[in-house]
């Protein structure tokens, strides 16, 4: 063999794995009609590599003169679905094969490896009865890269997933084939399933499969794509074999996600066609298919897969309608983005990930475009709604939080979900800190606001109610939440005040009586100094009622508003001079509990959602 061995192992096997040692020698005991193969794997523990040999036989044909020929020269093979590399992979692990070879009662012996030169030794054998031995040693790598590549039920796993189309065709045919598979090793570890054990492959084990022709004429006008499958329910694990049939070997196909079946089914679904006869790479890893072929063939086998299982495993159709509910219900803005088309169980995590990304690349199609189709306008309108329903989604996980707040949580809690303290906010920032500010829980129309104050200086709100420059009265007193806003601000330099205070639950009724008269002073500061700058007022208290709080404000002729709890509301005089006591000015109080802050604003919330989610269940539609 005049070539490099090493430099053309790593060319043809750039990525291999250990598993492949297995195939190409199965795949050649085969091609030598033989019946039964045994793979004997021997290894003292899983780390001591050093240890590591695999003895695999077989009672076929043998190492023929002309088998011998065949096996000592790269790249001549005889039929088309053969490359004519594949026992390169062995040296990629091993640094020495041992061959014996009993063929017409000569006995060939050889060593494989990377000095190997085309040369053996041929001796008359004692024994008539066809065998051929190869014993893998010196294991090259410092670690084997799993405990599936040593462990014979998973081994059979790999050789049934990469040859099923070649010994299923031997189980039609009537033709016999065992593979026997067993490791022996010293030194068990039960953490990863690992000691000896022993599997056996026998083709007419094997399920019967059913068979149906699809028509793809994207690919070609006369040839089909055959889809021969098997789902039967079992009381053991999952086992799911998805994959494309090319020259008697398969190559998978991953159309059902991890855990996309309820458990205890077994699973083949296997794709032939004419079309992919020697479409593979020289390790039989990869396809060789163009990437539009394969996306049809991948579309083709994933649809048919899906109409299967709504016949064969109904509850996954049923399981994935209620998932499907459930999302739509939770995330109302992606209705109609969720994919009905899923093979096996819907990921629910993935399927809110895909909705996520189309949603995103339809609101970058309509935001980069230079001018709007009519189609796109249309497209916009939608988008729009969905934004308004995201953000109203995230005001119920904001009312949800203050529901979840323990009643003997300090103000500083709940001010921070409302609006985080010692923070300010600009209109011209409205984007920025729509998801912060959530004066909306008071009244929607606080949203309109110009600045927001959060937990500031009294002399800093003065400040912004200063229009033009001047003297501003210091006051260190802070008021929980200062709102300033404005019905108009391009026609009108008076503004519009919002003044809230927010009280710790369980406090004496003095305490919560505080409420009223802390109000009325903020309102009787503002006035006087800035009564001219001023259009109107409204005050907030939001304090934990109890009956004798209700009977006080009563007591004060305040009125109870309608509401999911507690509201009561009065107009207070404010005299700024207590030389003109018939002189006032009437400001809005109200006082509410947090039962009601919170609730009302869910039904006001609710409301919008419900509407929202009504129309784009009618736009998805």
């Amino acid at each position: 063999m005049n070539i490099n061995i090493t430099n053309a192992a790593s060319l043809f096997f750039p990525n291999p794995s250990l598993e492949m040692v297995y195939f190409e020698a199965i795949a050649n005991a085969i091609d030598a009609k033989a019946t039964l193969i045994s793979i004997d794997i021997n290894i003292k523990s899983f780390s001591a590599v050093e240890t590591f040999t695999i003895k695999i036989t077989d009672d076929g044909e043998g190492f023929t003169q002309r088998n011998f020929n065949k096996f000592s020269s790269l790249l001549e093979v005889e039929e088309e679905d053969h490359k004519g590399v594949g026992r390169l992979v062995y040296l990629k692990y091993f640094k020495e094969i041992e061959v014996e070879s009993v063929f017409e009662n000569n006995l060939r012996k050889f060593t494989f490896n990377n000095k190997f030169k085309g040369i053996s030794q041929i001796t008359k054998s004692k024994n008539d009865s066809k065998n051929t031995i190869l014993i893998f040693s010196g294991y090259k790598l410092d670690r084997i890269k799993s405990y599936d590549f040593l462990k014979p039920k998973e081994i059979k796993k790999s050789i049934l997933m990469h040859f099923f189309p070649l010994l299923y065709n031997k189980k039609i045919l009537n033709e016999e084939l065992k593979i026997s598979i067993k490791v022996e090793t010293q030194e068990s570890n039960v953490k990863h399933n690992f000691y000896s054990d022993s599997q056996t492959i026998d083709v007419n084990d094997i399920a019967d499969l059913e068979e149906e022709i699809i028509e793809a004429p994207e690919l070609d006008m006369f040839e089909k794509l055959n889809l021969y499958y098997s789902v039967k329910e079992n009381s053991s694990e999952n086992s799911i074999i998805t994959a494309i049939c090319v020259d008697g070997r398969t190559i998978p196909i991953d159309i059902i996600s991890k855990g996309g079946i309820p458990s205890g089914y077994e699973i083949v679904f296997l794709m032939y066609s004419n079309l992919f006869k020697g479409k593979v790479n020289s390790s039989r890893q990869e396809l060789t298919l163009k990437d539009e072929e394969l996306k049809i063939v991948k579309r083709k086998f994933s649809e048919r897969v899906i109409e299967i299982f709504n016949n064969k495993i109904p509850q996954i159709n049923e399981r994935n309608t209620s998932t499907k509910i459930k999302l739509e219900d939770k995330f109302p803005h992606l209705q109609g983005y969720f994919n009905d088309k899923v093979v096996g169980l819907i990921d629910r995590n993935q399927a809110l990930e895909i909705a996520q990304k189309k949603f995103f690349n339809d609101q970058k199609e309509i935001l980069e475009a230079s001018s709007l189709t009519n189609e796109q306008y249309e497209k916009s309108l939608e988008i729009s709604s969905r934004v308004l329903t995201e953000y109203v989604l995230y005001r119920n996980v904001i009312i949800n939080k203050l529901r979840l707040i323990d009643k003997n949580s300090s103000e500083s809690d709940i001010h921070n979900i409302i609006i985080p303290m010692r923070k300010s906010f600009s209109k011209d920032e409205f984007h920025n800190d729509l998801f912060t500010n959530n004066a909306w829980l008071l009244d929607d129309k606080y949203m309109s606001y110009t600045t927001i104050l959060s937990d500031l200086k009294m002399t800093d709100l003065l400040n912004h109610l200063s229009i033009e420059e001047e003297e501003t009265s210091k006051d260190d007193s802070r008021p929980d939440i200062a709102i300033v806003f404005s019905d108009n601000p391009d026609n009108s330099k008076k503004v519009d005040v919002v003044i809230v205070e927010l009280k710790k639950t369980n406090l004496k009724l003095a305490k919560k009586e505080e409420v009223v008269s802390q109000l009325r002073q903020r309102a009787r500061k503002l006035l006087k100094y800035y009564g001219d700058k001023i259009q109107r007022i409204w005050f907030y208290g939001v304090v934990d009622f109890d009956s004798e709080f209700k009977i006080s404000l009563l007591e004060d002729k305040y009125t109870r508003l309608y509401s999911n709890d507690s509201v009561f509301y009065k107009e207070h005089p404010i005299i700024l001079d207590e030389n003109k006591p018939h002189e006032s000015i009437p400001v809005g109080l109200y006082v509410m509990s947090f039962e009601a802050f919170i609730e009302d604003a869910y039904s006001r919330n609710s409301t919008f959602l419900n509407l929202l989610k009504e129309n784009l269940k009618q736009l998805s539609d």
